[in-house]
């Protein structure tokens, strides 16, 4: 099937995940058949004897030294400095996981040895946030091999107030994008990328806030005002909703239960504006509505007669 074709049969077997390297020692071959031989593995050239014990030498040198290689997670300023990222590395023939672990530092601050197949080249996935990916890694037999990715990163730091007991999230962006990266939490501290991000702060009313810039080795923090609480008091229940009001005009927040008499929300500081009418009301005159205004930590509480 393979019409006696070496590379063929050599692609084929490493699609099944079977690697083969050999090394090919030519004697007084033809300029065609080295081109044959080359696709399957390392060619040498031997055209006497004196080559031929030269190129033995190598060949067994390669062999049996052994093979190692390093990450190097380069910072802003090119230096191996970042680590402590998760890295998955694959088969870049069959894409099957050949090897999962932490960038690790050893003892001397520098990055930690790994022995890997030189059998095997390696696409790399760096999980950052975002990712980085490296395909098409060569190991090189016999040697200390070099892997190198930049992959500069800064904290982001999503403050609150001491005084906002709710939980608070954050969905993080590539700026100018819509795909999601990350959902943090205010209160903790995440790394990223250093680069440019869209933020929305999942408050009520939503903060958004575009062209965040993390910059690497340094610390972007993002804060929040303290919510106001409100309480809104219909006597009785129905339908409507809470705006608060932008340059553009009032902007919808939340609806209201319409099961409910009573219901507490806490706002960010701003001008606001309930519309309500009760459930059992025929008429659309019979809607009602009042402003309001939240300040940070307030308490307030409105009623709709």
């Amino acid at each position: 099937a393979c019409d006696g074709d070496p590379c063929i049969v050599s692609k084929r077997l490493q699609k099944k995940g079977i690697i083969l390297n050999p090394f090919v020692i030519g004697i007084g071959l033809e300029d065609d058949f080295k081109d044959s031989f080359e696709c399957v593995g390392t060619y040498f050239d031997a055209s006497d004897e004196n080559t031929f014990k030269n190129v033995l030498g190598v060949v067994i040198s390669q062999a049996l030294d052994n093979t190692t290689a390093q990450i190097n997670l380069l910072d802003i300023t090119g230096k191996p400095t970042e680590t402590n990222v998760p890295i998955i590395l694959y088969d870049h023939t069959s894409g099957k996981v050949k090897d999962a672990f932490v960038h690790t530092l050893n003892y001397k601050g520098q990055p930690d040895t790994l022995v890997l197949d030189p059998l095997i080249v390696y696409d790399m996935e760096i999980h950052t946030l975002p990712p980085v990916r490296v395909d098409s890694v060569i190991i090189f037999s016999g040697t200390h091999t070099h892997i190198g990715a930049n992959t500069p990163q800064g904290n982001l730091e999503l403050r609150a107030s001491p005084r906002i007991t709710q939980s608070i999230t954050c969905v993080v962006k590539p700026a100018g994008r819509e795909e999601i990266l990350h959902v943090q939490d205010f209160g903790t501290t995440q790394r990223y990328l250093s680069g440019t991000y869209d933020l929305e702060i999942l408050t009520l009313p939503r903060i958004i806030q575009k062209g965040v810039h993390i910059k690497a080795s340094a610390k972007t923090t993002i804060a929040i005002p303290p919510p106001g609480r409100v309480t809104i008091q219909t006597g009785v229940s129905g339908f409507g909703s809470v705006f608060v009001q932008r340059e553009q005009g009032y902007e919808w927040v939340v609806d209201l239960s319409n099961s409910s008499e009573r219901q507490v929300f806490q706002l960010q500081p701003g001008q606001y504006k309930v519309i309500f009418r009760s459930k059992f009301a025929q008429e659309t005159a019979y809607s009602k509505s009042k402003e309001f205004r939240v300040s940070p930590g307030s308490s307030t509480i409105v009623k709709i007669k």
